[in-house]
């Protein structure tokens, strides 16, 4: 028996960054610790990356390259799974032009700097990506509103924090871990939590502000509307760094706080309480999350509460929203050589004329690839590869994303099992997980920091997401370095470290300076906060930031409450799931069986069901069903779903990717989508509920 090895690391499981002592024995890791010296996660992990092992080495891992043959799934060397990928898609760039590839990934496994640089030498404007609805989005509408994405200083010590739909103990976002914000909250912040639903956070908070799902963007004028009103801005910035100052202030008089109430649910006088809390406890920060994105509201929301963080004059002050240093490494835009796809073939972005802001950010929303699959307009996708993406379960309309993959003449899938999505894919390229890579970690996140992930072992035959693309870029002739190892040392050449060296330190931080804007401005047009966008306007949209209605809303669709009385909020988060992922891991099934849907009691009353039934959950666009969960703490006009459900125990192809999938009900029509960048509304559509009848149905069980 060998001894026990340490090796420092840092998880990918969720959205990453928590650092990890992975405990290795005769080539295998047996268990897996938080690592006190993270800088990030200091000591913390959550259910998810303890249970990394029961991913690496689950019994129906797929751990070699796979074709599709007339008579199923086969073995195949990965020399020959590259040249089919390489042959096909040279075949389609030589008979109708590089633009007919998609290459697609989803929330990502710190890849993104490989795979854009693979599409950009291969010459396809379309990549599409979850960031037309979750954090992309966000970082383009700041991008051009204060030229980067703030973040709250959770170190700067804020004294009040305003938890915007966002709960970090469960899912740890993007730039955030929960133990950050459970640190401040333990000190004295106050705390504001908005959110329909009453959760860990609300149960904390000082003010739970209840508002009907997806109007965002209306609270957010309505703590405008008190801050002007009640001259609580602070002057001095909004004279001096503030572009558009008088236009956004006549528009917020278009949101009196009456309105505000009509359009949100929240009382009134809550909104002013919060709105001065906020304002007059200084320093105050706002912690976002991803439903303030899934509306068609997605860019002017954004906009709205950067303004605020202006405003108050908490935009890059200490305990505010900080515009963090990167470390001295290169940025992902330069690693992935955007400058290699021409101005003709940018020109060719599939939406690119419609969609401008997410143009901006080079990717594509999921709707325009599927019209182009399915109708052949404006031109038709032929041959794809997705990374670390299952958008037969993630994407809204999921119906359609299922028929235009499955409509796609080649698609290769690079994933650790085999999903819906993969079922459709001709060519199954096997992934690495987290443990079995290394790379420069969180190297594209806004936090200021870049975190050594070491690989600890090697399993199967298979490989990183980085060597694949790699990989197969040099057989189509395209500019690489010889090993993955080589590769991240370009990336860490401005800091003056080689890979080992990076390797011992373990992290880089950039130096952080407070109020940069006062020697340089911000990274705008203008070097000021924009709250009039000139780029918006140029574009042709509304360059003042506004709430619009729900396309599917008691207000907007009023016909539709008769069949329809229910407001679907899709998207519940767990701490057992990362969207579609971890349904084959018996720690975390076992914790989440069956998905759920949360229901008011006096709703469940209502259609006669209780806790622990299964219940069908009706759109316009189709129905699945999922267990009840009674909860008090939504209105009872509002249920609450959790989305990403397929059952990998179901071995039949699809693996019943139609019985609970809640974006069978969503929809993604260009009606529905924010103008400006196409993201999908996943947070407010109408619905009915209503018991599943004995025999009518199949149910799943989960048995270990």
């Amino acid at each position: 028996m060998g001894e026990v090895t340490k090796i420092r690391t840092a998880c990918r499981q969720c959205h990453g960054g928590c650092g990890v002592i992975a405990h290795v024995k005769d080539g295998k890791v047996i268990k897996v610790e938080g690592d006190p010296n993270s800088p990030i996660s200091h000591g913390t992990m959550c259910s998810k990356g303890l249970a990394v092992t029961q991913l690496a080495y689950h019994p129906d891992r797929i751990l070699h390259p796979m074709k599709k043959t007339a008579n199923g799934w086969q073995r195949i060397s990965w020399d020959e799974a590259l040249d089919t990928i390489k042959d096909k898609f040279q075949a389609v760039i030589d008979q109708f032009g590089p633009e007919h590839i998609v290459v697609g990934q989803g929330t990502g496994r710190d890849y993104e700097s490989h795979l854009y640089r693979f599409a950009n030498q291969l010459g396809t404007p379309n990549v599409l990506t979850a960031g037309h609805m979750c954090y992309v989005s966000r970082v383009a509408s700041t991008l051009i509103t204060v030229g980067n994405l703030p973040i709250c200083d959770y170190a700067g010590g804020p004294k009040c924090i305003v938890m915007w739909a966002c709960n970090p103990q469960w899912t740890n976002p993007d730039e955030y871990k929960g133990t950050t914000f459970w640190k401040a909250l333990r000190n004295g912040a106050k705390l504001i939590c908005i959110d329909p639903r009453k959760g860990f956070v609300a149960n904390k908070a000082d003010l739970w502000l209840q508002l009907r799902p997806g109007t965002d963007a209306a609270l957010g004028m309505g703590f405008h509307s008190v801050i002007i009103e009640e001259e609580l801005y602070d002057k001095d910035f909004v004279e001096h760094y503030i572009h558009g100052w008088d236009a956004f202030k006549d528009r917020v008089k278009d949101y009196p706080l009456d309105k505000v109430q009509d359009i949100t649910w929240v009382d009134k006088e809550l909104v002013r309480k919060a709105a001065r809390m906020y304002a007059k406890t200084k320093p105050a920060c706002i912690h976002w999350g991803v439903p303030t994105e899934q509306t068609n509201n997605c860019a002017d929301c954004t906009r709205i509460l950067t303004g605020l963080m202006a405003a108050t004059g908490n935009l890059d002050a200490p305990g505010g929203n900080v515009l963090f240093v990167n470390p001295p490494t290169r940025t992902v835009a330069e690693f992935s050589r955007h400058k290699d796809l021409s101005p003709e073939q940018r020109a060719k972005r599939l939406g690119g004329d419609q969609y401008k802001l997410g143009a901006r950010v080079a990717f594509i929303t999921p709707k325009v690839a599927w019209e182009s699959i399915l109708t052949g307009k404006p031109y038709q996708l032929k041959a794809g590869l997705l990374c670390g993406t299952n958008p037969v379960v993630t994407r809204a309309n999921a119906r359609e994303a299922y028929e235009a993959l499955k409509k796609l003449e080649f698609l290769a899938v690079i994933d650790f099992f085999m999903t819906p999505t993969a079922d459709l894919a001709d060519i199954f390229l096997p992934a690495a997980t987290w443990i079995e890579q290394n790379h420069v970690a969180d190297n594209w996140k806004r936090h200021g920091f870049v975190l050594a992930r070491q690989k600890c072992v090697e399993i199967g035959e298979a490989w990183q997401d980085h060597k694949i693309f790699m990989e197969l870029g040099k057989r189509m002739g395209q500019e690489w370095w010889d090993t993955v190892e080589d590769a991240l040392g370009y990336l860490l050449e401005p800091s003056g470290l080689t890979w080992e060296q990076f390797k011992e330190k373990g992290y880089l931080q950039g130096e952080m300076v407070y109020y940069k804007y006062k020697e340089r401005g911000f990274s705008t047009k203008t070097g000021k906060v924009e709250l009039y966008s000139d780029t918006l306007d140029k574009w042709g949209f509304d360059p003042i930031p506004k709430y619009t209605e729900l396309p599917e809303s008691p207000v907007s669709t009023p016909e539709l409450l008769d069949k329809f009385p229910f407001i679907l909020n899709a998207g519940l988060r767990t701490p057992t799931f990362f969207h579609s992922a971890n349904r084959q891991m018996p720690w975390l099934r076992e914790v989440r069986p069956d998905p759920i849907v949360e229901i008011h009691p006096e709703t469940a009353k209502k259609i006669g069901v209780e806790a622990g039934d299964w219940v069908w959950i009706e759109s316009p666009r189709g129905r699945v069903m999922e267990r009840t969960k009674i909860n008090d703490g939504i209105h009872p006009q509002v249920i609450v779903a959790e989305h990403g459900w397929w059952f990998p125990e179901i071995k039949e192809v699809g693996h019943g990717w139609q019985i609970s999938n809640i974006n069978l009900l969503t929809d993604n029509s260009h009606a529905s989508m924010d103008p400006a960048i196409g993201s999908t509304n996943l947070r407010n559509c109408l619905c009915n509920v209503y018991p599943v009848k004995e025999g009518e149905a199949r149910i799943p069980q989960w048995n270990g």
